[in-house]
């Protein structure tokens, strides 16, 4: 088995864990699988008490038992696109104890120059057609108490909000509690095409040349140290405010401006005026948005998969600027009402067409190729509990992820107190993080008495 580097400091010991049998299944991944590439997605929730490993050993491999995909193996198929062979050949965990006491992480001292050190590598570059595990865990232990959990899943086989419901499954298998299930069957979603002739384009997508890809991934790399993440936590009032501000604003036919509205579309309006660019320009949020709700007819509660795309709002740098909240928040609001299942249809059948073509490995979102440009991306995560993920240890008081490397992006996750305020990652261009700290922008993003 490929599980990449040793882990940092003492390793302690480190297991595969199976479900128990091989299911003998392989699963197809759907087009929105296929976006998101090969690459596992880190989460650490950091624990003020120590975690007891053998228990959150024993709970964790019999919540596997529901979930086969993550003990089995990306492997491709004929035309190109992937698969999951459920053969049990197993997930990974590993426990260490560090010689560090807990630091206090949080917004303002955010663990992100640590995160190797809580989470178990696996080789990135060798995962298709290999014996790689899709599911990787590490219990950290630090001097003196508590613990760190660190939590890598393969961003090809669930989307975030998955990765959440796993988290919790694994939860409430730890507390004893009755569990199910999650449906997992890809056909699900793929179905939606059936019948559907799909389009030479697509509003959201678009099919590089081999050049243009390399060109772009070449740009994010080269563009990675000069980004910085910064962590802003806006207080319950301070969001509420800005909710009630894009309220007093509105024509009265329109449904209330939700504070997640309100958040998102301030943000915007702030990384614009940041921006400065000249009053015509054609300003851009592309907003990641999930299908569930939209396909609740379609899809069981609980499916497990990636279940997400994206959306697009579209206002003039003056108008952005100048004009009042609700302005904004209308525009957002018009682009999230144009995913309905017929548009999230004639999407799943441009993206099978390119499939079938060979083409999926080409296919990108404008709203990433348009990183560089106009674009803000915005991915509003403020309703998935992270902070609900307990091992009998308590809540955790820090929850953390990689920093994004593609700039003008934007990430909203609650915050441990569970009320209205949340926590903002902004993920910019260094001159821009720089400017952002000065006494007037750090005002202007966190005034609430806006227009």
């Amino acid at each position: 088995m490929k599980i990449g580097r040793p882990p940092v400091g003492n390793p302690g010991r480190t297991v595969v864990l199976r479900a128990g049998a091989p299911y003998g299944v392989r699963v197809r991944l759907g087009v929105h699988d296929l976006m998101n590439g090969t690459f596992a997605t880190p989460r650490t929730f950091f624990y003020r008490r120590t975690l007891d490993d053998d228990a959150v050993e024993d709970s964790l491999r019999r919540t596997l038992a529901h979930y086969p995909l993550l003990t089995g193996r990306l492997v491709r198929d004929p035309d190109g696109g992937l698969a999951v062979a459920c053969d049990d050949a197993g997930a990974v965990l590993s426990v260490a104890h560090s010689d560090r006491a807990m630091p206090d992480y949080g917004p303002d001292r955010p663990a992100r120059q640590d995160l190797r050190r809580y989470i178990h590598p696996v080789n990135a570059f060798r995962v298709v057609g290999h014996d790689t595990p899709l599911l990787s865990v590490k219990v950290t232990h630090m001097r003196g108490g508590g613990s760190v959990l660190g939590v890598s899943i393969n961003h090809a086989v669930v989307d975030g909000t998955g990765y959440l419901d796993f988290l919790q499954h694994w939860s409430r298998t730890h507390a004893g509690e009755e569990t199910r299930a999650a449906p997992y069957d890809r056909a699900l979603l793929g179905r939606l095409a059936d019948g559907v002739r799909p389009a030479p384009d697509d509003p959201q997508y678009t099919v590089v040349t081999g050049r243009q890809k390399a060109g772009f991934l070449w740009k994010v790399n080269a563009g990675a140290r000069k980004m910085r993440t910064l962590t802003v936590r806006f207080t319950a009032g301070e969001v509420l405010a800005l909710r009630e501000t894009a309220r007093a604003g509105q024509d009265a036919d329109r449904p209330p401006a939700s504070s997640g509205d309100a958040l998102g579309a301030h943000l915007w309006r702030v990384l614009g005026a940041l921006r400065d660019r000249e009053p015509g320009a054609e300003e851009r949020l592309g907003i990641v948005v999930g299908l569930r709700t939209a396909l609740k007819g379609s899809l069981p509660d609980g499916y497990w998969g990636n279940a997400v795309s994206n959306t697009t709002a579209v206002l003039p740098a003056r108008e952005l600027r100048e004009e009042p909240l609700a302005h904004t928040v209308a525009a957002a609001r018009a682009a999230l009402d144009r995913v309905t299942p017929d548009r999230i249809r004639q999407e799943a059948a441009f993206l099978e067409a390119q499939r079938s073509a060979g083409r999926s490995g080409r296919v990108f979102s404008r709203m990433a190729l348009d990183a560089f440009e106009g674009t803000v991306a915005l991915n509003n995560s403020s309703r998935i509990p992270v902070y609900a993920v307990e091992f009998g240890a308590g809540r955790p008081f820090w929850f953390e992820f990689p920093a994004n490397p593609i700039p003008w992006t934007v990430l909203i996750t609650p915050t441990p107190d569970d009320d209205h305020s949340r926590d903002v990652h902004l993920s910019i261009p260094r001159d821009a993080a720089d400017a952002l700290q000065t006494p007037a922008w750090a005002g202007r993003l966190r005034h609430t008495s806006v227009r």
